[in-house]
């Protein structure tokens, strides 16, 4: 397996424009022949690319926008095989998601997909991995709480704020004059906003799970609700960005595939995953869809 250098000193050995590019197939194409399914990368700079406050660009975010690269990379390739899809996002809008999700499942027969996560799926990322057969992941990748953001706010967190007022205010009402000024603060609608986001997300990913990795299992109801809720679990995380690391996902019950259970496979995705990140540190690129073959899609900043 080659290391980030070994990959950064091959795109400086071809010196061509599209270098980068070349590189990134080439270990793309790889990966599909040793797997024998379709496979298509889609990955975010978002660790690469900070704004001056330090946080993510917005670009790097899931947005509607991702719909016209998704489609551009499935363009005439082989749907017969299955999916994987290597997903390395920090999350994103949640309609963005579920778009992208249904038309994986309308291209692809018997919604045959499979989620590589070589290091990172948070927030909708891991919806997205949660609409799969199974996730792959390694001991260093990790996926997130599937809590919506709402003009920046996290909605559970919103909803768990009105939820200790009501608490507080039952038990003294006097209380009520302290939270009309904290809540003051929300625009009209605010809070109605975030409880629709978060039941929305619920059954958005409990669907995906009863429909397709639980599928055909007697009590695939209760172990979806049981996921969701861990992926919900407000009160049981440190923050937004808490990771869910291997064992904590085969404990929720998803359906996991070990990366280090097979060597051959655990270095093609280390490798193409390498190759992406080398293109985020040597180019303005901050958004990237491929396919194994001659489908790229990009956004710079």
């Amino acid at each position: 397996m080659p290391t980030w250098n070994e990959i950064n000193d091959e795109i400086e050995h071809l010196g061509t424009p599209d270098a980068c590019d070349q590189v990134r197939k080439r270990y793309l194409q790889e990966l599909e022949a040793l797997t024998g399914r379709t496979v298509i990368a889609y990955y975010s700079g978002f660790l690469q690319k900070r704004q001056a406050s330090g946080l993510a660009h917005p670009e790097a975010s899931i947005t509607d926008l991702d719909m016209n690269g998704l489609m551009a990379v499935v363009h005439n390739i082989d749907r017969t095989r299955g999916l994987d899809l290597i997903i390395h996002t920090p999350g994103g809008g949640i309609e963005a998601t579920r778009a992208m999700v249904e038309y994986i499942y309308a291209m692809f027969p018997d919604r045959n997909l499979r989620a590589i996560i070589p290091h990172m799926a948070m927030s909708a990322g891991t919806m997205i991995a949660c609409g799969a057969k199974t996730i792959v992941m390694g001991k260093h990748s990790c996926l997130g709480p599937t809590d919506p953001h709402i003009k920046g706010a996290p909605a559970m967190g919103i909803m768990a704020e009105v939820e200790d007022a009501v608490e507080q205010i039952r038990k003294d009402p006097l209380k009520q004059v302290v939270y009309q000024q904290v809540f003051a603060k929300y625009p009209p609608a605010f809070i109605g906003d975030c409880e629709r986001a978060v039941v929305i997300s619920r059954s958005m990913v409990a669907e995906w799970l009863r429909e397709n990795m639980l599928k055909g299992q007697i009590d695939a109801v209760a172990r979806a609700d049981a996921i969701v809720q861990h992926l919900t679990d407000y009160k049981g995380v440190s923050s937004h960005s808490h990771h869910f690391l291997m064992s904590d996902c085969k404990a929720m019950g998803l359906n996991i595939e070990v990366l280090e259970a097979d060597q051959a496979l655990q270095e093609a995705v280390l490798t193409v995953h390498h190759s992406f990140v080398a293109t985020f540190t040597r180019t303005n690129v901050i958004k990237i869809m491929q396919n194994a073959h001659h489908g790229i899609w990009t956004i710079d900043v």
